[in-house]
């Protein structure tokens, strides 16, 4: 089941690398990965509105971003192995088709069930996003690989948090509905875009699918570095999505009674955050990315237990608080994100998609988890729980990082 191992990156075929070439590629991907993965999150700012369009229990809502974490993390442990069996482009390109039909199905969605629907399928074919990123590490030179990965990642991160500012403005102004139609209408332009730019790659193994899922385990055995690097990010991924899958329900209630663009709007402070990736890639390269985790984690704990205190002040005060708080845990999380790719993607270059699945694997499922956990604790304990569940979490997984020196 294992594969001879090599750290030299397998080139993709049919281009020819240069300095000008790579630039346009690091930004188209980085586009490419911000859109894909904002798919995932433009219901969260709304779901104060669609659950009085639905009709609908505030708990009952709550299962749209749930289903769509579950629906990624089924994405990435089922299909993002297909990366080392077959060209990288193609697949991308499928799931790119894929997620424009879907976001134009919860566009249409009449029912809880058909949003519920097409939520786990817009979770399942945005992994396109993490078919793009092992892409990126294929392409970067050896002693840029972290900056490279960190200037993708900054898309993803952006789309991951500016999608919330856009799709709250444009369902308080125009409509829910008008956010998944000018989503689809962008990711058909981006599968244009791909088509035309992106290389075509040649796949690193001849496993059968069979084969690559349980090589999956065979690759967690062989790196503890790997098993502790999806822990780790799975258990700030919990606290990172319980608290942006409650906001929305929390602003909405008594005493903010704050509509979606406000919501939406939290998500320029957690933009803020996301500016710290390229500078964690480069830190990764050349102080080791051990100590950019260990940084991340505690930023991460210490920045919820700062947000505690937004339930024992006046409402202005706790904005402030709570915007506060978004950029430290935000920008936390996501500089614990670059060291781990940084980590598994040095591993074996022969299995980075399998590699980066695990790693995604392990962050999703922690995604889907929080959000469930984070909308029973705000519904029946209130907004200082959630924050306390932020806090634990990351306080686990700095112990996590500090077990591994």
């Amino acid at each position: 089941m294992s594969e001879p191992q090599s750290l030299a990156a397998t080139p993709p075929t049919g281009i020819k690398i240069d300095l000008d070439i790579s630039r346009a590629l690091v930004l188209l991907m980085a586009i490419s990965v911000g859109l894909a993965v904002a798919s995932i999150y433009y219901s969260q700012p709304m779901l104060g509105a669609l659950a009085s369009q639905m009709q609908v229990s505030e708990s009952g809502i709550g299962w749209v971003p749930t289903i769509t974490q579950i629906g990624y993390a089924l994405g990435i442990l089922l299909l993002a192995p297909l990366g080392d069996r077959f060209d990288r482009k193609q697949i991308i390109l499928l799931k790119g088709v894929l997620l424009a039909l879907a976001l134009f199905a919860f566009g249409a969605g009449m029912q809880l069930s058909h949003l519920l629907l097409a939520s786990f399928v817009i979770g399942m074919a945005a992994t396109m996003a993490q078919d793009i990123v092992p892409a990126a590490a294929t392409l970067a030179p050896e002693a840029k690989k972290g900056q490279v990965v960190g200037t993708v990642m900054t898309g993803l991160l952006l789309g991951i948090l500016l999608s919330r500012v856009v799709s709250g403005f444009i369902a308080d102004y125009l409509g829910w509905r008008y956010v998944f139609i000018a989503a689809g209408v962008a990711m058909s332009l981006v599968v244009v875009a791909i088509a035309k730019g992106l290389p075509s790659f040649k796949p690193t193994s001849q496993l059968s699918y069979a084969k690559l899922l349980m090589s999956l385990l065979h690759l967690l055995k062989q790196y503890p570095s790997l098993s502790a690097a999806a822990l780790t990010q799975g258990l700030l991924s919990a606290g990172f999505s319980g608290f942006w899958s409650t906001l929305a329900v929390m602003l909405h209630g008594a005493p903010f009674h704050f509509g979606s663009a406000i919501a939406g709007a939290f998500g320029l402070a957690g933009a803020a955050g996301a500016l710290a990736a390229p500078i964690a890639g480069k830190l990764a390269d050349r102080s080791g990315p051990q100590k950019v985790t260990e940084v991340g984690a505690i930023l991460t704990a210490i920045s919820f237990i700062f947000m505690m205190g937004s339930v024992f002040v006046s409402p202005a005060i706790a904005l402030w608080i709570l915007v506060i708080g978004a950029v430290g845990f935000d920008m936390g999380v996501q500089v614990t994100m670059i060291g781990h790719q940084s980590i598994v993607y040095r591993l074996d270059a022969r299995a980075r998609s399998r590699l980066n699945a695990v790693l995604l694997t392990g962050m999703f499922i922690g995604m889907s988890a929080g959000a469930a956990i984070g909308a029973y604790l705000l519904g029946h304990f209130g907004w200082l729980a959630v924050t306390i569940f932020g806090a634990i979490c990351g306080g686990l997984a700095w112990l996590v990082r500090l077990r591994q020196r």
